[in-house]
């Protein structure tokens, strides 16, 4: 007879964890293990996981928000602690917390439900709101992108991290806007992208909505900071710990892919510029899932957020943490260049 589904943590505010089912069946969370739910967002993975098995779990968030809902979660479960920080630091605030090594890693990449449906961060063109998106309390906005970086970046950022094919055409709609009027809200910008590229007959998203991820995903250097947290996961899991990654669209999953590829020793075809190591290092991993699992049909109906999500998932060995840069690849300027202009 089959095992009765799982019984899913209740939805917050509109939150539902994404394959949930997948990430408890490859995190495997036994009595006494110590996880680290590196993207706490809405919780419902760390509740899960503490339901699952008799474990710890450290939540770490950037947003402040996000500890404060945490702080919730400590009063059913004494075994929870919250973290305000980058996942991208986890192995160092997991040594803080008295964890100098842990069992199990689970990242959820992306932007939170809670942070889309609250006008006030500036995530979404759906509700007006400040052109904020920031995850965090510091650093430059999506204003300062749009009202101060110059064109030829701004296409950069555009084209590569929103794949938006038409991203010189608004970067020039941007800087011509913005020499009479700043910009300061959501639909303000969502306005100029969408007069700038026109309507997209058929289309089901939003003209803006590749410009928005692009802009989002730059302020808050995702794919630097997913780079930075695979590295820190290595370093803080203890063999046989094993990492667990949900990510939501294609270059999270390709950077996700090529580095647990070379993790657990697949070595790239070498050239006249790349030639092949002679003697490369024993693998830091091992596979869990041989190829990146996708949600279920019933999923998809049910949370249609989950249709992009892609989990993979690797274990680790005994050997040395092969470490190396957290490059995400894009040759982007950095945020910091922003900050200075402010």
């Amino acid at each position: 007879m089959a095992a009765p589904p799982r019984q899913r943590p209740a939805a917050t505010g509109g939150h539902l964890p994404v394959m949930l089912d997948e990430v408890l069946d490859t995190l495997a969370p036994q009595d006494g293990d110590i996880i680290i739910d590196g993207t706490f967002g809405g919780g419902g993975y760390s509740r899960a996981i503490l339901k699952a098995a008799k474990c710890s779990v450290v939540g770490i968030d950037r947003d402040l928000d996000a500890i404060v809902r945490a702080e919730k979660l400590t009063e059913e479960f004494p075994r929870f602690l919250p973290l305000l920080g980058r996942f991208g630091e986890l192995d160092e605030l997991a040594v803080q917390a008295g964890y100098p090594a842990v069992d199990g890693v689970v990242l959820d990449i992306g932007v939170s439900s809670f942070q889309i449906d609250e006008a006030d961060r500036g995530f979404s063109f759906q509700k007006d709101g400040p052109l904020d998106m920031r995850m965090g309390a510091a650093g430059a906005s999506a204003a300062d992108v749009v009202n101060l970086m110059g064109e030829r970046d701004l296409a950069n950022v555009i084209f590569r991290l929103g794949e938006e094919k038409n991203s010189r055409r608004i970067a020039r709609a941007v800087v011509e806007r913005r020499a009479s009027e700043p910009f300061r809200t959501t639909m303000d910008l969502a306005s100029v992208v969408e007069a700038a590229v026109g309507g997209r007959k058929g289309a089901r998203a939003h003209p803006a909505t590749q410009t928005f991820q692009a802009i989002r995903m730059y302020v808050n250097d995702e794919l630097g900071e997913l780079a930075r947290g695979l590295n820190a996961a290595e370093r803080a899991l203890k063999p046989g710990g094993r990492l667990v990654v949900v990510t939501f669209h294609s270059l999270e999953d390709r950077l996700v892919k090529i580095w647990m590829r070379e993790r657990t020793g697949g070595v790239p075809a070498g050239s006249r510029h790349v030639p092949l190591l002679a003697r490369p290092k024993p693998p830091s991993f091992a596979q869990i899932t041989n190829k990146a699992l996708q949600p279920s049909e019933n999923e998809v109906e049910t949370n249609p957020r989950a249709r992009s999500a892609r989990l993979r998932a690797v274990v680790r060995t005994d050997a040395a943490a092969l470490g190396g840069p957290a490059d995400d690849g894009m040759d982007l300027p950095p945020i910091s260049e922003l900050e200075a202009k402010r």
